[in-house]
């Protein structure tokens, strides 16, 4: 059974998939860590779980996790604070980008820098607390995206995703190298299907789309089993991944 994990720390909290969990998780009496750029959302989200949920904490702190030097102090000063941290969830990302060769490179290289730079750093920081704890859990927010090559706005965005997966399952295999396969460290990847939020809000008709609450609720359920993997929600995205990794690149590319 997956160990209780009391505090949790969540970055890129003020909005989206990482405001909803942290909604999620507050309702289940845990102590929360939140971190984002917007620190004015961070304050109201602070007010509403503590005043509907009594007996939690929530810590709020500004990060933008491009600026790699305050991840680390952001993430030793909540630890510092708290005492332990028993999981991290690495969820702060963006999905600017364009076509190469369409002149967006800026766009295309702050989506790099964002979803996978950053979150090495995340991993980094968090991977530093969690060997000294000998203990805890690490969880990373990949995408559907990240199982094949994508088009146009998504191609930037879908290579580092699989980029962060790949990242998590090398963690992982290390702590298998140290602790066998039963490492008290344990890593999770996420990989969300298509869950309403600000990064997709305005996408239209998009097949299998579930509202942030529901979406929210599934992730906090899959995190807490501790799962080396999960697809959220699991119907029809496990059978998507099958797909997606199987099928001819041009067949894949109707069911994205």
């Amino acid at each position: 059974m997956p160990q209780e994990r009391k505090t949790i720390l969540i970055t890129g909290a003020s909005s989206g998939l990482g405001q909803g969990m942290a909604r999620e998780f507050a309702a289940e009496g845990k102590n929360l860590c939140l971190c984002a750029r917007r620190l004015d959302r961070l304050e109201a989200l602070k007010a509403e779980l503590e005043d509907k949920h009594s007996g939690i904490t929530v810590s709020i702190k500004t990060l933008d996790v491009n600026a790699h030097e305050d991840v680390f102090r952001v993430f030793q000063t909540f630890k510092q604070e708290q005492g332990h941290i028993d999981r991290f969830i690495i969820n702060a990302g963006m999905g600017k980008g364009a076509a190469l060769g369409t002149g967006y490179f800026e766009a295309n290289k702050a989506t790099a820098e964002t979803n996978f730079v950053a979150a090495l750093a995340q991993c980094e920081a968090a991977m530093e607390i969690l060997r000294e704890q000998k203990q805890g859990h690490l969880v990373t927010i990949s995408s559907m995206s990240a199982f094949r090559g994508m088009p146009r706005a998504m191609t930037v965005y879908a290579a580092t995703k699989a980029g962060l997966a790949s990242l998590t399952e090398g963690i992982r295999a290390d702590l298998m190298k140290t602790y066998g396969s039963n490492s008290p460290i344990k890593v999770s990847t996420i990989y969300p299907g298509y869950i309403r939020s600000e990064i997709n809000e305005k996408v239209k008709n998009t097949p299998f789309m579930v509202d942030t609450e529901t979406g929210c609720r599934l992730l906090a359920k899959a995190i807490n089993k501790e799962p080396v993997k999960a697809y959220v929600p699991y119907w029809p995205w496990a059978l998507m991944a099958f797909l997606m990794k199987r099928l001819p690149l041009k067949w894949v590319l109707k069911l994205a």
